[in-house]
């Protein structure tokens, strides 16, 4: 009598498996959950290695006599960063499904969801310059100077631009609201500004579209001169407008500053109450180890804030359920 060979031990299936095991250990590699920190370290270093060299070389190349004298060179780094950012979107398109999400976990919906995810467009468009002159018939020095998008890809790599992103979603309708005050003053201020000298100098504000430029330029408190009212009523018009413009700058820089402060708080208590609820037991695992790596990743905390909030739950005087002696006991007795 035969017996089945388990689904296990098909070829098909052994390939899938394997096939499985090749796609999680790429998003790993890519600084996925549970990633190995040596790797995952490398890996990043070296892309953040290359953005920053990418920035620099169209920097370096809008120099006429270095273009014309390093042309080949910068030419030839560029199609290599244009394939290592075109392979790392690949790759990141492939593993989209292995992110700890249902909504990505179907092969084809997972993916597209993925690919329009703002990373995901920003690491397409620092790609899409190369692609659309090879395609489409543009200025050559307007698809180089393009590929200056490439350092938005530092985003991922970077706690602040994460940070301002979640203050800015956090904050949307604190920010749209400086806004429309922003663009009443400006129509308002612009208005009489051209009601006031639009006969005494016709010429520099010839109609209110114009005069917005100066409204801009003043309650920017930049103050170009390159138009300037005469009239007594445009210059109380003015000082009124200069006056209103340090609110203006004022009211959006506390916005922002009070949202990164609140969106930071709020990453610290979350991770305190993991940190509290991996410490139920009175001691630290290495599978709760590598829950707490996982979250501070997430949360974009540093490892610095994290071995603080970490050290004062062990010190914070809990005791151990077990042995009812203080959790800090644990934390020295594991450090030792």
């Amino acid at each position: 009598m035969t017996t089945a060979h388990p689904a296990h031990h098909h070829p098909s299936h052994r390939h899938a498996h394997r096939r499985r095991t090749l796609r999680r250990t790429v998003y790993h590699m890519l600084g996925g959950e549970g990633h190995s920190d040596l790797l995952v370290k490398v890996v990043d270093f070296f892309l953040i290695a290359l953005i920053v060299l990418n920035v620099g070389a169209v920097v370096m190349e809008s120099v006429e006599h270095l273009s014309i004298a390093h042309g080949p060179a910068f030419h030839a780094f560029d199609l290599i960063s244009v394939a290592i950012f075109s392979l790392e979107y690949l790759l990141r398109l492939w593993t989209a499904v292995e992110i700890d999400d249902p909504r990505y976990h179907h092969p084809v919906w997972g993916r597209l969801r993925w690919a329009t995810s703002p990373m995901a467009i920003i690491d397409l468009l620092a790609v899409l310059p190369f692609y659309l002159g090879l395609m489409v018939e543009m200025d050559l020095r307007a698809i180089r100077v393009l590929r200056v998008l490439r350092v938005f890809k530092l985003g991922r790599y970077s706690m602040a631009m994460s940070v301002m992103g979640a203050v800015a979603r956090q904050e949307a309708r604190s920010i749209g609201a400086v806004l429309f005050v922003m663009m009443v003053i400006l129509v308002l201020t612009s208005s009489l500004i051209y009601l006031f000298e639009h006969r005494a100098q016709p010429h520099v504000f010839s109609d209110i579209p114009t005069a917005m430029w100066w409204a801009v330029v003043t309650l920017t408190t930049l103050g170009y001169g390159d138009m300037v009212p005469v009239t007594p009523l445009g210059r109380l018009c003015g000082a009124f407008t200069a006056i209103l413009g340090v609110g203006m700058i004022a009211l959006p820089a506390g916005v922002l500053a009070s949202g990164f402060s609140e969106q930071m708080r709020i990453r610290r208590e979350e991770y305190r109450e993991a940190v509290e609820k991996a410490l139920e037991d009175g001691r630290l695992n290495r599978s709760e180890k590598r829950v707490l790596e996982k979250t501070r990743r997430s949360l974009q905390l540093s490892d610095e804030e994290a071995s603080l909030i970490l050290r004062q739950a062990v010190e914070s005087g809990h005791l151990c359920p077990h042995c009812n002696q203080p959790l800090r006991q644990h934390h020295r007795s594991e450090e030792e």
